[in-house]
């Protein structure tokens, strides 16, 4: 890694994401997590500030980018609540089964070696009644700007440590085996299309969602 991507790259991205019109995307998504939280891509700690510690146990934030979690120390002081750090990368989390009450994703899909990977690790580690809740840029679903998004990719992706225009939120979410509770999809307002369409919502591993579903069954029938 040159001095771009370790010192000047981490620092652009962070400039980028720490944005206002961003900061209230965030505020609409991390105040929603509970109890024992994953979040991945966890870095520069942009999402501290909008977690309820109200509902918040603990965190527990993974990244395995050396740069982008120093730029995070000074915020990880701040923390209002238990708070864990680890560096690893999200296809191989370091955790247990089962363990996790929410996992929280944002504008990190774009950027690790492997979207799929990752988030079957997220369904690994989640409860059976956990959920992800995400809020990601990707792929849009109008033909015309996917394809320059398609078209910017190569020359966006070094300049953004990895960031990716190009992956398909919501249909990530489902192969990895998620059911999708909540999404809205749009473009962020005063940004670019091809790098500001988001995806932002919750799902739960699918077969939570179908135990309760044959509950809700069971339930009227008595």
């Amino acid at each position: 890694m040159g001095i771009y991507g370790r010192y000047l790259g981490p620092r652009l991205v962070r400039c980028l994401c720490s944005a206002e019109d961003i900061a209230t995307e965030r505020a609409k998504v991390v105040p929603l997590a509970r109890g024992t939280v994953l979040e991945i891509g966890f870095g520069p700690a942009l999402n501290l500030p909008f977690y309820d510690e109200t509902l918040v146990e603990r965190v527990i934030g993974v990244d395995p980018n050396a740069s982008f979690l120093k730029l995070g120390e000074a915020a990880r002081k701040q923390a209002r609540f238990p708070l864990e750090v680890v560096r690893a990368p999200a296809e191989d989390l370091p955790l247990r089964a089962g363990t996790i009450d929410t996992a929280l994703v944002t504008y990190t899909l774009c950027s690790v070696d492997d979207p799929l990977q990752s988030l079957q690790e997220i369904r690994r580690v989640l409860k059976p009644d956990g959920k992800v809740l995400f809020l990601e840029h990707g792929l849009s679903s109008d033909p015309a700007v996917a394809r320059w998004q398609h078209r910017l990719n190569p020359l966006w992706r070094p300049l953004a440590v990895g960031c990716n225009l190009i992956r398909p939120v919501v249909s990530l979410l489902q192969e990895a085996g998620f059911a999708i509770e909540t999404v809205e999809e749009y473009y962020l307002q005063g940004v670019p299309r091809p790098v500001g369409y988001l995806s932002r919502g919750s799902a739960r591993p699918r077969a939570a969602a179908g135990y309760r579903a044959v509950a809700e069954i069971a339930s009227a029938g008595t």
